[in-house]
């Protein structure tokens, strides 16, 4: 039962890895065809209508009237900062460059996860989430030939801020409402107001509706927005939220690995570099000290040590 646990629990990480990490340059190439806020506030809105349909059967479990502001809080700080503020700072950016900024996230998430989730923090797993920053930097380092834009990397560290206090408030509240609904309302608020900022700011004529543009649009509405979020709550929900987090340090790579397939971005030795010490830190982060052994098996430790 364990081991299909583990199992679970790696197809659900190996897919969020690598759902999350064609985002970014799948986005950046949709923006060729869209203004960013309208083609943010459309691909959210599928996402959740699509979400709806999975919640509806689930109608009982929503309590709207006593958590809807858990699931404001949530649209605010997950949606529409996290997806507004990517969405216009990859116009200043290279996609990959950009991506490796946004993931100092899984480092704020280790602190905030101590601070306010109670989370254990100790001293592997310290030394894992900066090794981990420090790959993702050195990935960074190799994107930074040409001119860099500051409100890009600005938007950039907001899109990470963002998506570290919602990852801890959704950890914080799971125990107060459904997943699946909060995972639903929360995409389906942002996406409503994102489209409504974008329609108010923005043309809808300036959107080409051809092949390429609305199949990025599909794809990234239904296994980005819909199934990756799914896929992330879940994680979060069932773990250390701090832990999931260091798994998503490969997303950069993923990203700059599609960037550079798809795009035609520079990729150079700093992306290995880089990917060897995010690999260092996963395996820190994850290893289990002595402290939080659970009771039961550091009993059974104890036990063999006296026999």
């Amino acid at each position: 039962m364990k081991q299909q646990v583990k199992l679970k629990n790696a197809f659900l990480l190996a897919f969020l890895v690598i759902m999350w990490g064609a985002n970014w340059p799948m986005a950046k190439f949709a923006l060729n065809y869209s203004p960013p806020l309208l083609f943010s506030g459309i691909r959210v809105f599928i996402g959740g209508l699509i979400l709806l349909i999975i919640a509806i059967p689930r109608y009982k479990r929503l309590r709207f009237k006593e958590t809807w502001y858990i699931y404001f809080i949530s649209a605010i700080l997950n949606i529409i900062l996290f997806y507004g503020l990517q969405t216009v700072g990859l116009e200043y950016l290279p996609s990959g460059l950009f991506t490796s900024i946004v993931f100092i996230q899984p480092v704020l998430m280790g602190v905030f996860s101590w601070i306010w989730l109670s989370e254990s923090m100790y001293f592997l797993k310290v030394i894992g989430l900066i090794l981990g920053f420090a790959g993702v930097a050195v990935i960074c380092i190799g994107g930074l030939a040409g001119h860099i834009s500051v409100i890009g990397v600005l938007l950039a560290l907001g899109t990470a801020l963002a998506w570290a206090f919602g990852t801890v408030y959704m950890k914080k509240t799971a125990h107060k409402v459904d997943g699946v609904w909060l995972t639903t309302l929360h995409i389906i608020i942002g996406g409503l107001f994102l489209l409504i900022s974008g329609t108010l700011t923005e043309s809808w004529s300036s959107i080409s509706w051809n092949i390429p543009f609305i199949s990025s649009l599909l794809f990234i509405s239904i296994f980005v927005i819909a199934l990756g979020w799914l896929d992330f709550f879940t994680l979060v929900s069932s773990g250390e939220a701090s832990k999931v987090s260091t798994y998503t340090f490969l997303i950069p790579v993923v990203s700059i690995l599609g960037s550079s397939l798809f795009l035609h971005e520079a990729i150079t030795i700093n992306l290995l570099a880089g990917l060897f010490l995010v690999v260092i830190s996963i395996a820190l982060v994850n290893i289990k000290t002595k402290k939080e052994m659970p009771a039961s098996k550091a009993l059974v430790s104890k036990d063999k040590r006296i026999s």
